[in-house]
């Protein structure tokens, strides 16, 4: 490999375009790869502790296998025109919004950098501006058809939801256009936690891989992508009884009169009650598989892209760009 001197070529500082195109391709990639994980992640989730004595506990591949048998391969990617439809604004919030707050932090005027804990708290209003702007409604309608126990290979078998954007309709005409903000309230608590941890330790973790690497003037991609699998796994870890009180809250419509703190703390004690505290844990093995891959698919495209679209004459702004952060 040449020295990174013989490599370097002018870079531009990244525009909203380059967040936006980057981030788009990267959240698309993810979705296509990933979501028949968030399937069965989903209807782990969902299921309910058997009453049946002696019944065997369902596994993340006895759950994947049961709905290909029952609803087609297909059955797993129900729910993916939802993401899709909000992947591109989704990534492009959560690198411009977090390039964003870092500019409102100090910085090192010896290394260049901002803190860990600046990065930190940039992730965790990152996380949390996407939840509001764009995940929340989009994991509602994903939810609702996911949850669709119906098979895909029987014309007679009629979904209630047969789309994503007939989904949307059906909610917002039944239960109002506040049923697609139902949980945002853990969802920004899920996505806060999860950009914070995932963007200091990628950020981290990529610093140190350029220092014990100098030949490189950027990290190959498969260390992207090794970073971004680490990284990524780190925050169902942390969170995850949130995630699943959030599907469930998500999955059903609110009763007249009950307000969201009253329906979350009924679920959880509802759970705990029946299914015992390993219930809030339920679907962390897909979830991990799914969060974990997609972020290291998310950071490797992103990075590929960004860094062509930086020395593309197209999309640079004449500023000369150093390594990012993250």
């Amino acid at each position: 490999m040449a020295p990174a001197a013989a490599q370097k070529k002018e870079r531009s500082k990244p525009t909203t375009a380059v967040h936006l195109i980057a981030g788009g391709g990267a959240g698309m990639c993810e979705a296509l790869a990933c979501h028949p994980l968030d399937t069965i992640k989903v209807r782990m989730q969902l299921s309910r502790k058997s009453k049946a004595p002696g019944a065997p506990k369902k596994s993340f591949f006895s759950v994947g296998r049961d709905i290909v048998k029952k609803e087609s391969p297909l059955g797993l990617y129900k729910g993916l025109g939802a993401v899709v439809t909000g992947i591109i604004p989704k990534m492009a919030i959560r690198f411009s919004s977090f390039e964003f707050y870092k500019t409102l932090a100090p910085v090192n005027p010896e290394t260049g950098k901002i803190a860990s804990k600046a990065v930190f708290i940039s992730g965790l209003a990152a996380g949390a501006t996407e939840a509001v702007a764009v995940v929340t409604p989009m994991e509602v309608v994903k939810i609702r058809l996911q949850a669709q126990h119906h098979s895909m290979t029987d014309p007679l078998d009629v979904p209630k939801y047969r789309n994503a954007a007939h989904a949307a309709y059906t909610v917002v005409r039944e239960e109002g256009f506040g049923a697609l903000y139902r949980g945002v309230s853990l969802t920004a608590l899920r996505q806060a936690t999860n950009q914070g941890v995932n963007f200091t330790a990628y950020s981290e973790m990529k610093q140190v891989a350029a220092r014990l690497q100098p030949q490189y003037e950027d990290l190959p991609s498969y260390q992207h992508m090794l970073l971004g699998l680490v990284s990524g796994a780190m925050g169902p870890l942390s969170n995850a009884p949130i995630d699943t009180i959030k599907t469930r809250l998500q999955k059903t419509p609110a009763k007249a009169g009950e307000t969201a703190m009253q329906r979350i703390t009924a679920i959880s004690a509802d759970m705990f009650k029946h299914e015992g505290f390993h219930a809030f844990y339920k679907g962390i093995t897909p979830r991990i598989m799914r969060v974990a891959p997609g972020q290291a698919v998310t950071f490797m495209v992103y990075e590929k892209i960004r860094a062509w679209m930086e020395l593309s004459p197209l999309f640079g702004n004449g500023q000369n760009q150093q390594n990012a952060d993250y």
